[in-house]
C-alpha cells in the first residue's frame, strides 16, 4: 500500500521536504547566530 502519489506518511516526497525544511531551518539559525552574536533562544528572549 506504498503508493508514490501519496502526499502523507513516510513517503519519499514527505522525506525530501522534511530534509529540505530542516536544512533551511538549520541554515537560518546559523546565519542568525553569526549576524546577532546570540543563540536562537537568546535572540527570541526565551533564555
Amino acid at each position: 500500500m506504498n503508493n508514490e502519489n501519496t502526499k502523507f506518511g513516510f513517503t519519499a516526497f514527505a522525506e525530501n521536504w522534511n530534509g529540505r525544511l530542516a536544512m533551511i531551518g538549520f541554515s537560518s539559525a546559523l546565519i542568525l547566530e553569526l549576524v546577532s552574536g546570540q543563540g536562537v533562544l537568546h535572540f527570541f528572549g526565551i533564555l
